[in-house]
């Protein structure tokens, strides 16, 4: 899907060129059929606030004023369908937290991703004694096998370019969180990936945004409140540990932030997002140049409405509907399904590489 829409927007450079005319009207048309399909995703949504009980009852989410929810399903859909992530990162999704003015098509805010990792016990005792530019290096040298597997399987290389904000642990609320500026291919801005995770009895509760470095003041400015959504329920704290029968995890602190732990959590499955600008071009495109082709190829001239005599416009009206029917098939493919349809269908995401 990646490489379709990639030639897509090519052939819409190389052929609008030679034939602006003929594109025009596609365009037209494109930004009719675009405003449907981001209508439809929107609609579509039913979004949660409140206290909210997280599948599987390990926690729950008390989403305050200023920000909503949207459950597992529908999070899946815009992760892998939307945003182009791979399936792996929304194995275990529970949910995403937005900012309340903010939805999957805002190139300049942000999302939580909420999911549970259930590692075991995570001991803390090294907390204290990481030295994090030291870690840093390490995972930075652990790119190259990482980068090699992503380019294998369509994604672009990425390269960890240094905390956006420094690991720091709350002992007491047992809350560790951290950010990463990351370079995914030659894109920018740069990737931001602000990280959380409370300590639990036999897991973790990960919480990480995902957003540009521009936005990163206002995931600063929000962090608390969101900090502050997520309790563990009764038994599934970590002061509810009991060594004689409970897992401990295989790392501590700084594991978590090497993400080491899991596949998902390490560099292969780093979560990316697409803005609605960047959608929108390519969606453009796509139809703008299926339209031209479609002209090319069926001899169908272009002409300007004012010179065309009365006796031809019931002519150009039809020709008009049925352009515009052939359109509405083009955008089909990208409709967004019901939620309960996604999850079944398990459908191979669109491997776009852009950042935002």
């Amino acid at each position: 899907m990646r490489k379709f829409l990639y030639l897509a927007s090519v052939l819409l450079l190389a052929l609008g060129l030679k034939a602006a005319t003929p594109v025009d009207d596609s365009i037209v048309m494109a930004e009719k059929q675009y405003s449907k399909f981001v209508d439809s995703v929107k609609q579509s949504e039913k979004w949660e606030s409140g206290l909210i009980h997280l599948s599987g009852g390990k926690a729950d989410i008390n989403v305050p004023a200023g920000f909503k929810f949207l459950n597992a399903a529908q999070s899946k859909y815009i992760l892998t369908d939307l945003w182009g992530n791979p399936p792996s990162v929304s194995d275990d999704i529970l949910g995403m937290i937005f900012p309340a003015n903010a939805d999957a098509f805002d190139s300049t805010s942000y999302a939580f991703v909420v999911r549970y990792e259930n590692i075991g016990y995570v001991k803390d005792y090294d907390a204290s004694k990481i030295n994090y530019d030291d870690l840093l290096k390490d995972i930075q040298k652990e790119e190259v096998a990482a980068n090699t597997e992503r380019v294998k399987n369509g994604y672009q290389p990425i390269h960890m370019m240094g905390w956006a904000q420094s690991p720091f642990y709350d002992k007491e609320n047992k809350v560790l969180h951290w950010a990463r500026e990351i370079k995914f291919g030659e894109d920018t801005p740069h990737t931001l990936n602000y990280e959380i995770r409370i300590l639990g009895r036999d897991g973790v509760l990960s919480m990480n945004a995902i957003c540009t470095m521009n936005e990163l003041p206002l995931v600063k400015a929000d962090i608390d409140k969101v900090l502050q959504m997520a309790k563990f329920t009764s038994g599934n704290a970590y002061k509810d540990f009991d060594p004689k029968i409970d897992k401990v995890a295989a790392y501590t602190i700084g594991g978590l932030i090497a993400g080491k732990v899991l596949a998902k959590v390490g560099f292969f499955a780093l979560l990316v997002k697409f803005g609605a600008a960047f959608w929108k071009f390519i969606l453009l495109g796509f139809i703008a140049v299926g339209g031209f082709i479609r002209k090319l190829f069926t001899g169908k001239k272009e002409k300007n409405s004012k010179e065309i005599p009365a006796i031809e416009e019931a002519e150009k009206q039809e020709a008009e509907k049925q352009e515009d029917e052939q359109l509405e098939s083009d955008i089909q493919g990208h409709e967004m399904k019901d939620p309960g349809q996604q999850e079944s269908e398990n459908q191979e995401p669109g491997k776009l590489d852009s950042e935002k």
